[in-house]
């Protein structure tokens, strides 16, 4: 065997310590530092049940399970395969056969591991290697068990580790998704950190952080349009089966998504084919008659493993909490990945989503009496008519083409086609204030219609690293370009014109017939801009990241009535920014191997049609964000913490100008001038990852706090204050076929206050109070292949809103207790 060199520039490691705390299932905070405890792991005997694959995925699988440190040059496996492991195994006796034909053997140092070249006649040849903080996982979640990542590049470009970012991300990844079982985007949002998920309509959610509203949703890191008023909204539709992992990156974004509001980027990342074969196969049950099932097949397709594929599919229907209200949904996903050369690859996918609900609400049940005081109804009950549908088709094609140039430079073109239609029709008895007494009052309205959406992104980069002044620093140089197009054709129909008794209606209406459109509602918005992302390492101990991007929009959006009485509100709207720059600024500095502390600045633009006395365009609206935090990672950053605290500035605002108007316009229109605007400030606290053998955990507190100009609070629908937990266990030795997992979800009051010319001299306020969901799991292997799942939530069966509207005066009411039983069969 050929002598390796001894002078190794760093190494990988590949696992984490054994054990350091004791038990918790739906606890508070875990944001304290405690001891580290040594466990002599090497003597326990385990089940492992790990497939053969590549060397270095094979050892990181069998450490994590055994709950000990391996430690190796990072050069050793590559290209090197193991043969996979199944059975019950001491650690020294496991890792013997996982490297049994690698020319590799494991030694032991104090309980440690160290990877060495194994010499002719048993000898060992012992590599000298400088121990360095080292990131174990990757970017893709599937498969390390783990509730953290390795790296992201969702907010740079960069691939870069959590602490290395200077910025708050938040991972769902696919064990977490799989763990509470997590199948829809809005359910697993709610889960997320630093995220509010406010339901205002069947099928409408409008997803929330610090403060704003999210509206940019990247699909594998191509930027997505989401367009709230039409509800056409596909991306919040979205079944998690066909993703590896969801990152949410919070504050402003400006960098690689353009407009936007200074809230954050929620980035859905695809599965992709693996190289060796795996699958699984899954069916569930639940409560309100709920059943779902799903398949995933993944592997190579040729002998050689230069294309590979997958292809995934779910299929679910069934009840809800609320009477009358079904929903069904079909998922369809294949992806083909093809080595086109040894620098070359080609990845091609579909994918396909198909939902069609019934009795559907587009907005929920009234919230105020005609006396002012907030309504209270059963969390079952229905506002819509047994028969409204709100059907979708969404389809996705996607590329990625990428080749690695000499010296670790890669260069990349992405791309994603988008087209959905959605076809509707209802009643709702949603629309006004019934009496306390009696329940008369509410006025039944219905109508029907069809949108059809397409939206076309691209992206092209080029990114490595580079020696300067003897050291290594990384850029990205990139360019992005999206096209969006909605049709929107609503149709207006008084259903029956009758007025709704909203405690006796059964939900049974005659269905709406053909009516005359009310309106064309046709917008589209194209914007493109280049980026560029610099790393700079001045010192060993300090990371600068600068970089801009120029952005180029236009948007127009046109509301053309056919109905005679409305035409007088006929309007078309256009907005137009060239050349516009948003920058980016962040400093790391690693106090040592652990923890970082870090300071950045991210900026983003939203355009304005409102215009000026003299006729003029206001600027664009600008948010700034401003963030200091301390980032830490331990054990091979196989667990993170993080706390920040921010600031976010908006300028420009719009405000009207009382008594001017807008020269030429007939109707006068209102003048409007910028003004400085909002200011929201807050802290984000999270960790997440290993916390010991076995125990993977995610913990959050969110602070956020939204005030106008003149420091009154605004946003106050959404909560101030969010907790989330979530932590799962294996239990150890003669138990360890036993997952038990649990987690608490507390957020403090929201509320609104209104007036309404319906309710004159009465003052509104909507509001909800706090409250906590505690939700529970167990999972048991009855085989190598073999697993059932118990997944109960809101297991104190807790009343309450999840959101109001205050545009409507509505609020639906969240799930009631629920169960969902899963079991699943891996190939």
């Amino acid at each position: 065997m050929p002598h390796l060199p001894v002078s190794i520039r760093s190494r990988l490691t590949l696992a984490v310590r054994h054990a350091l705390f004791a038990g918790l299932l739906t606890g508070g905070p875990l944001l304290l530092a405690m001891p580290l405890t040594h466990a002599t792991a090497s003597e326990q005997v385990r089940n492992y049940v790990i497939p053969a694959g590549p060397l270095d995925q094979a050892l990181n699988l069998f450490a994590s399970q055994a709950g000990i440190l391996l430690s190796a040059d990072a050069r050793l496996t590559i290209g090197k395969r193991s043969p996979g492991l199944n059975g019950d195994y001491a650690v020294d006796e496991g890792l013997a056969n996982l490297l049994a034909g690698t020319g590799l053997r494991a030694h032991s140092t104090g309980g440690d591991y160290v990877l060495e070249v194994a010499m002719d006649g048993g000898d060992a040849l012992e590599l000298q290697s400088t121990t360095v903080r080292g990131v174990q996982l990757t970017d893709t979640t599937e498969g390390t068990g783990s509730y953290t990542t390795g790296e992201t590049s969702t907010a740079t470009k960069l691939n870069l580790s959590l602490r290395e970012t200077p910025q708050s991300i938040s991972v769902m990844t696919r064990q977490r998704i799989e763990d509470e079982n997590l199948t829809s985007i809005e359910t697993l949002l709610d889960r997320t950190p630093g995220i509010s998920v406010q339901n205002i309509g069947s099928g409408r959610y409008d997803i929330s952080s610090r403060g704003y509203s999210i509206d940019n949703f990247q699909l594998d890191g191509i930027p997505t349009a989401l367009d709230v008023v039409s509800q056409n909204t596909p991306q919040l539709q979205a079944d998690m089966v066909i993703y590896d992992r969801v990152e949410v990156l919070r504050g402003a974004t400006g960098l690689l998504t353009g407009a936007g509001e200074p809230s954050g980027t929620i980035n859905l990342i695809r599965k992709k084919p693996t190289h060796e074969f795996k699958g699984h196969v899954a069916a569930g049950v639940g409560n309100w008659d709920r059943y779902r099932t799903e398949f995933d097949l993944s592997g190579a397709l040729i002998e050689t493993g230069n294309l590979r594929g997958r292809f995934v599919g779910a299929y679910e229907e069934g009840g809800t909490h609320i009477d009358h209200y079904e929903q069904k949904k079909t998922v369809l996903y294949g992806v083909l990945e093809a080595d086109l050369s040894d620098q070359t690859s080609l990845t091609l996918g579909l994918d396909y989503q198909n939902t069609d609900p019934r009795g559907t609400s587009g907005s929920g049940l009234p919230l105020f009496y005609s006396n002012g005081e907030q309504t209270k109804f059963a969390p079952s009950k229905n506002a819509a008519a047994r028969w409204s549908r709100n059907e979708t088709d969404v389809y996705n094609t996607f590329m990625t083409l990428e080749h690695r140039l000499a010296d670790d430079w890669a260069l990349t073109l992405s791309a994603n086609h988008m087209y959905g239609k959605r076809d509707f029709s209802g009643a709702d008895a949603s629309w006004g204030f019934p009496d306390k007494a009696t329940g008369e009052g509410v006025m039944l309205y219905g109508g029907a219609g069809q949108a059809r959406q397409k939206q076309t992104g691209a992206d092209i980069q080029i990114q490595g690293a580079f020696e300067m002044l003897g050291r290594r620093h990384d850029l990205v140089v990139g360019a992005n370009w999206s096209e969006y197009e909605n049709q929107h054709e609503p149709n207006n129909d008084d259903i029956e014109g009758r007025s709704i008794n909203i405690y006796t209606w059964d939900n049974l209406t005659a269905a709406t017939s053909a009516a005359e459109k009310l309106m064309d509602y046709d917008g589209w918005q194209k914007q493109y801009g280049s980026y560029a992302a610099l790393r700079l390492k001045p010192l060993d101990d300090v990371a600068v990241i600068i970089g801009a991007r120029v952005s180029n929009y236009k948007y127009q959006l046109s509301q053309i009535y056919s109905v005679p009485a409305f035409t007088q509100n006929n309007s078309v709207t256009n907005m137009q920014e060239s050349g516009v720059v948003t920058p980016y600024a962040g400093i790391v500095y690693d106090i040592n191997d652990t923890h970082s502390v870090y300071a950045s600045y991210t900026s983003i633009f939203k355009p304005q049609s409102e215009r000026d006395r003299t006729g003029a365009t206001l600027a664009p609206r600008e948010g700034d964000n401003y963030e200091v935090g301390l980032k830490s990672e331990f054990f091979s950053g196989r667990l993170n913490s993080a706390i920040a605290l921010y600031q976010i500035r908006q300028d420009n605002l719009a405000e009207a100008e009382p008594g001017q108007t807008v020269p030429g316009t007939f109707p006068l229109q209102a003048a409007y001038r910028a003004v400085s605007g909002a200011k929201t400030e807050g802290i984000d606290i999270e960790l997440a990852g290993e916390l010991a053998t076995g125990w993977q955990v995610s913990a959050s507190y969110n602070y956020s706090s939204t005030e106008d100009a003149q420091g009154e609070r605004i946003r106050t629908t959404f909560p101030r204050q969010m907790a989330k937990v979530w932590n799962t266990y294996r239990l150890p030795g003669e138990w360890n076929k036993l997952t038990i997992g649990g987690g608490i979800n507390w957020q403090d009051r929201i509320y609104y206050n209104a007036t309404t010319w319906q309710l004159p001299g009465i003052n509104l306020e909507g509001e909800q109070k706090s409250y906590a969901v505690v939700n529970l799991m167990a999972s048991y292997d009855f085989s190598d292949h073999l697993s059932t799942t118990l997944n109960l939530n809101n297991l104190f069966d807790r009343e309450y809103l999840q959101g109001l509207d205050s545009t409507f005066h509505t609020g639906i009411y969240a799930p009631t207790r629920n169960l969902m039983v899963s079991t699943k069969y891996n190939f």
